[in-house]
């Protein structure tokens, strides 16, 4: 039997990640030691998606892959550095491969590469290439259970919060919106099916309205508002 290579999982908690994760224990060329996710270290939430690090170690608990967070600070630790000692400590466990569920954004995946390429660590994407389109059909045979916990507020209102990703969502989406929100229209929480050993609890008791900042490539600051689901477990 051929010995499988060993992979750390970058787990963002949400509807492709799952999928390309179950893909990859599917297809058992990896050995996933460890799931993944930089988390704030203000807030305990994770990045982007902002999902309590109470809830993302009750899904790694029902997967059954361990979690390892990256606690990322505005003032003391970077991205790249809490990274950097991610592949410094995995490394040491004979890890040679990073796994990440991005589709078709190539400067993402591009940049993913430039930072752990020279660490020593290949970057392996399940569902790269694949359309918008393919993803989404592929996520709605899986079984996977997901609901829309962040939208861009320009983009799709609140009451996409708590939404259960399905075809009839998938239908409904507006023109311009990507299919899988690989834009930053949306993002999800992933909380039954195959992947899982038992369903995930938690309630939404309301949306709020959040506003980040971020620098553009130009240079220039620029203002963004969403929609964030209070996340109870």
């Amino acid at each position: 039997m051929k010995e499988r290579k060993k992979a750390v999982f970058n787990w963002s908690g949400g509807k492709d990640s799952a999928l390309a994760l179950q893909k990859t224990l599917q297809e058992n060329e990896y050995e996933v030691v460890s799931l993944l996710t930089t988390i704030n270290e203000e807030t305990l939430t994770s990045s982007i998606h902002a999902i309590p690090l109470k809830l993302l170690l009750k899904q790694a608990d029902s997967i059954g892959i361990p979690l390892y967070t990256v606690s990322l600070s505005k003032d003391i630790k970077t991205y790249e550095e809490g990274m950097a000692e991610a592949v410094e400590h995995f490394k040491s466990q004979n890890v040679s491969h990073f796994i990440f569920g991005d589709i078709f954004l190539t400067d993402v995946k591009s940049y993913r590469e430039s930072k752990l390429n020279p660490l020593g660590i290949e970057v392996v994407e399940p569902l790269w290439g694949k359309t918008s389109k393919e993803v989404m059909s592929d996520f709605l045979k899986s079984g996977i259970k997901t609901k829309i916990i962040v939208t861009q507020a320009d983009k799709l209102d609140q009451t996409c919060i708590g939404r259960e990703i399905d075809s009839m969502f998938a239908k409904s989406l507006p023109d311009g919106i990507d299919l899988c929100g690989e834009n930053g229209e949306y993002h999800t929480l992933s909380y039954d099916g195959e992947l899982f050993k038992h369903k995930i609890d938690f309630t939404i008791p309301k949306a709020n309205l959040i506003s980040y900042t971020f620098k553009m490539d130009n240079g220039e600051m620029k203002n963004f508002d969403y929609w964030q689901a209070e996340l109870l477990v």
